[in-house]
């Protein structure tokens, strides 16, 4: 008789919904449908060893555990007045369980354990659903909260979190924006080890983060494998990788796909037409800078002071004054006033010409229709006259133009 209560014993410790027969056979209490598992224990000396070993080590585990566990003490008084509003301006339709994490989290410190420790309390506590998740993932994202990602990659192991491909998107995301870039492979590696499938979102997103790096190797390969994907590209795909381009200093791979994408009639973003624009400009790729320039009109995009300067810009370091002229005056035409930086522009096309006179009657010409020089044209003649060595000398001429278009 003994030796059944040992089996018991042994049966309720390992396997507390089942009960041991006299044959040794193991049947589930509860249940209507009892489907027999056989254990084989014949030999009655088995039996006091299962149940004393399993006495020891299972209480054991338990008290182990009760001494890893995070001990719940809800916050009470004894808080800072930064952490009392904090606490405060918790959103008011929160849950209850999320605001109860949220408090711990707001008053947490490395002495009560661990934030693993925290939320698998929480978790076993107040059962909380995946909404409750979310409101406090986003209420920490609002308040740039140094536990948030922590928060985030502990909530991708909870049950309760019913985690989704999105949810890894959001944390790479994060990654990206931080440039920690070796975290971001490492979790797509976790996501794909995981069973979750690569698709455009996640994708372009590794696509933004090396283009936002500067590494445009990488950011083409990501790029190269959305389109493996057999499914259209979309805007944020394209500006991402026409970004990574302009960036490592290859305008001409950028404006390729930007004609890949008017093709497909899916029309850029501003900023792309911008960016790309200053790269030609600064390099004073002319030719490029004008195409640009015409696509942006093509898109439907109203050129603004800007765009027009950046023009003017690229035929001034291409050494083409009358381009450059010309561009500006088209300026004018659409009634957008030229800024200083455009006036410096044309400036610095007429001294790689040394139409030093020319330049002079430019001058001149913006005055009278009200145009003052600011300190970026002044600083362009300063420099020019003084490389000239005719500072007094510019002085005369200049007061002798003035002179002669108040006489005609």
């Amino acid at each position: 008789m003994g030796t059944y209560c040992n089996n018991n014993l042994g049966c309720n410790l390992y396997y507390p919904h089942y009960s041991i027969t006299h044959c040794g056979v193991l049947t589930r209490r509860d249940s209507l449908c009892q489907n027999p598992i056989y254990f084989g224990f014949r030999k009655h000396r088995f039996d006091s060893l299962l149940a004393g070993v399993g006495m020891e080590e299972i209480v054991k585990e338990v008290n182990e555990e009760n001494e890893r566990r995070f001990r719940w003490i809800e916050v009470g008084k004894n808080v800072t007045i930064e952490q009392r509003q904090a606490i405060s301006e918790l959103p008011f339709r929160m849950s209850k369980r999320s605001k109860a994490l949220m408090r711990q989290i707001i008053c947490f410190s490395a002495e009560k354990g661990t934030i693993s420790d925290l939320l698998e309390s929480w978790v076993r506590i107040m059962n909380p659903i995946r909404s409750d998740w979310l409101s406090i993932l986003k209420e920490l994202r609002i308040m740039e909260h140094p536990l948030y990602l922590e928060l985030a990659k502990h909530a991708l192991q909870e049950e309760s979190f019913e985690v989704n491909i999105r949810d890894y998107t959001k944390i790479i995301h994060y990654y990206g924006k931080h440039n920690l870039l070796e975290d971001a492979e490492n979790l797509l590696t976790l996501m794909k080890q995981r069973g979750f499938i690569y698709d455009q979102v996640i994708l372009t997103t590794m696509v933004h983060m090396y283009s936002k790096a500067g590494r445009h190797v990488q950011a083409k390969e990501y790029f190269e494998e959305i389109k493996s994907l057999g499914e259209p590209l979309d805007k944020r795909s394209y500006g991402s990788m026409i970004m990574a381009y302009i960036r490592a200093g290859m305008p001409e791979e950028g404006e390729n796909l930007l004609q890949e994408m008017e093709a497909q009639e899916i029309t850029a973003g501003c900023e792309v037409y911008k960016a790309l624009l200053r790269s030609y400009s600064m390099i004073g790729n002319a030719e490029g800078a004008q195409r640009v320039f015409d696509a942006i009109q093509l898109a439907g995009i109203t050129p603004n002071d800007k765009m027009c300067s950046l023009v003017v810009n690229a035929y001034a370091m291409a050494g083409q004054s009358q381009k450059a002229l010309i561009a500006f005056e088209n300026m004018r035409r659409a009634s957008i006033k030229p800024t200083d930086k455009c006036i410096a522009s044309v400036l610095v096309a007429y001294e790689k010409e040394s139409k030093i006179n020319t330049a002079l009657e430019f001058l001149l010409d913006l005055e009278k229709d009200g145009n003052m020089v600011g300190k970026e044209a002044s600083a362009v003649l300063a420099k020019w006259f003084r490389k000239l060595g005719v500072v007094e000398e510019v002085k005369l001429i200049l007061r002798d133009f003035a002179t002669g278009h108040q006489i005609s």
